[in-house]
């Protein structure tokens, strides 16, 4: 007789390469934030509130820069519309499997985890999708909370490291853009890629990710 683990551990297990990346970059950030003036608390608030990676680093240089909190929102704001797309993305590669359910936690790389695991044959469930969204979310609000506590000169010693983990988000994302990659998505992905450097050299970086987004999307649509 065969035992088959609870999805929600399927989700939490699925959920490991996230934590791996997330949590020294939410330590980071806690030391960046007590390092910039913030309380370990305020640390805290903002990778419990916001949970945004990069835009929390953002929200640092704006809010410690002495920018409005409008500005600063609303700048956030426009970094993530992206996001808003996620789910309605996810239900329609689940198809019927997702029905009405919802997904939660839907980061860029909790999004890349989970086509990769639809692409693999999973299906699709809310407690998989609790599982692998809470294993992230948990990760990103220790890490932060952990750097904080280590305080702003946590990492002066280790220059090399400091500068290394500004590139581990970008490179998990990456391995779960490649664990999920096929022939047809290439025009798809070089369009939105070509798009995006083009608006960010243009425009700015928060231009460029929304309209290399908006041109993936179509470029997606179009060619189904």
């Amino acid at each position: 007789m065969t035992r088959t683990r609870p999805p929600f551990l399927d989700g939490l297990i699925a959920s490991l390469p996230i934590i791996l990346g997330y949590f020294p970059i939410a330590f980071s950030f806690g030391v960046a934030a007590t390092r910039a003036g913030f309380s370990e608390i305020d640390a805290f608030v903002l990778s419990l509130v916001i949970y945004a990676g990069a835009s929390q680093f953002l929200a640092l240089a704006l809010l410690s820069s002495g920018a409005p909190v409008l500005v600063a929102a609303f700048t956030l704001i426009a970094m993530n519309l992206r996001h808003v797309l996620y789910g309605p993305a996810l239900m329609r590669e689940a198809g019927e499997q997702a029905g009405r359910r919802h997904a939660w936690g839907l980061t860029d790389e909790v999004f890349g985890q989970a086509l990769g695991a639809l692409a693999r044959g999973q299906r699709f469930s809310e407690p998989y999708m609790f599982g692998l969204g809470l294993g992230a979310y948990a990760s990103w609000v220790s890490g932060t909370l952990v750097g904080a506590f280590a305080g702003g000169g946590a990492l002066e010693g280790w220059p090399a490291l400091n500068a290394g983990l500004g590139f581990m988000l970008p490179a998990l994302f990456l391995a779960l853009l490649l664990s999920i990659l096929s022939r047809p998505q290439l025009p798809v992905i070089a369009v939105a890629g070509l798009v995006t450097v083009a608006g960010t050299l243009a425009l700015s970086a928060t231009s460029g990710i929304l309209l290399g987004m908006l041109a993936g999307a179509v470029t997606g649509l179009t060619r189904r």
